[in-house]
């Protein structure tokens, strides 16, 4: 009896090109489940057509702000000059935009308006990314520290995050920017440059006093519900000492709420410069402040409308962008969202 052959089966006719793409395809699930979360949500954020306009927008006037004095020297004035040959005896400017100043001249002082916008957007920047990181760094340490370590020192910092969140804010806000100007050299005869910078060092302080606590109270929410899952406790039985326990193994979890949280509170930073600034408790001159200029507008508005309405729609377009592109991180880093 002849033993049985068995024939090699032949590969299926084809291009080699296919095989190794239907290969790819099918590595490609893979591939794609192995993606971090992060990873997902800024491909998300990416494919996001409002959210990539509004971060070109952002981005603009951050160089704006970067290179305010190659802008001001392209159009020939100083935010400091003034310009009294074009008011007239009322006070009023005598021209509007020409090639000289873009934007025309402030009424009273005669400084070019151009010059004063471009440089108005430095403080606005400074003082909401100077604050959103204070907040954030202050916020995260407290929110871990509390809700990993129980006991009395989750009920010693969540009183103090309460005391924080109860205060008035404006009235705190107000009255504390001009106690710290009186402590730290607002006195007779100081230098208007010495007490510009104090005041602006005491906005920084005064917004990221009040900032930090309801990050800290995120954060320490999300840790209570954290701390119990098997990888902590795993890190504890190993005898990973605290601190990697905090920023290596819960810190990583905690990116979306982080992420969110710091975009939602740079438009509102930007706004409360503004605002504190037109009460009177932020800037003062010599600063070139969009706030200061619009607190001085209103009494130019009839003459003048585009004196005011320079720094009200820079602050608006801005806000806005910043707002829609808070929302779309917001939406990028939900997983029960889709756009």
């Amino acid at each position: 009896m002849e033993p049985m052959v068995t024939e090699p089966r032949a590969l299926p006719a084809g291009d080699p090109d296919d095989q190794v793409e239907n290969t790819a395809s099918a590595a490609a699930p893979i591939r794609t489940l192995s993606k971090s979360p992060t990873r997902i949500a800024l491909g998300r954020l990416r494919r996001d057509k409002v959210a990539m306009i509004c971060a070109i927008i952002c981005a603009i006037y951050v160089l704006i702000a970067i290179f305010a004095p190659v802008l001001a020297r392209l159009e020939g004035q100083n935010p400091t000059d003034l310009h009294q040959s074009l008011i007239d005896e009322f006070g009023y400017p005598t021209i509007g935009p020409t090639g000289e100043h873009w934007f025309g001249v402030e009424p009273r002082l005669g400084r070019d308006l151009f010059a004063r916008w471009v440089y108005g957007a430095r403080p606005s920047l400074i003082v909401a990314g100077a604050v959103t990181a204070i907040t954030t760094a202050v916020g995260v340490v407290v929110g871990l520290v509390a809700g990993f370590s129980g006991g009395w020192v989750d009920r010693v910092l969540s009183w103090l995050i309460d005391l924080v969140l109860s205060l008035p804010y404006l009235l705190f806000a107000i009255a504390s920017s001009a106690v710290l100007v009186a402590i730290f050299g607002g006195a007779e005869g100081a230098a208007p440059e010495a007490v510009a910078r104090i005041r602006f060092i005491s906005l920084i302080c005064v917004l990221a006093f009040f900032g930090w606590a309801s990050l800290a109270r995120l954060v320490r929410g999300q840790v209570l519900s954290l701390r119990e899952r098997e990888f902590v406790s795993a890190a504890r039985v190993l005898g990973i000492p605290t601190r990697q326990v905090l920023f290596k193994e819960l810190l990583p979890n905690l990116v979306a709420p982080i992420v969110v949280s710091v975009s939602l509170a740079l438009p509102g930073y930007v706004v409360a410069e503004a605002g504190l600034t037109v009460l009177g408790a932020g800037l003062i001159e010599p600063t070139p402040s969009w706030g200061l200029t619009i607190s001085a507008a209103t009494t130019y508005y009839r003459a003048d409308p585009l004196y005011l309405w320079l720094p009200v729609l820079g602050i608006t377009i801005l806000v806005l962008a910043l707002s829609l592109l808070g929302d779309a991180v917001r939406d990028a880093f939900d997983p029960r969202t889709r756009r």
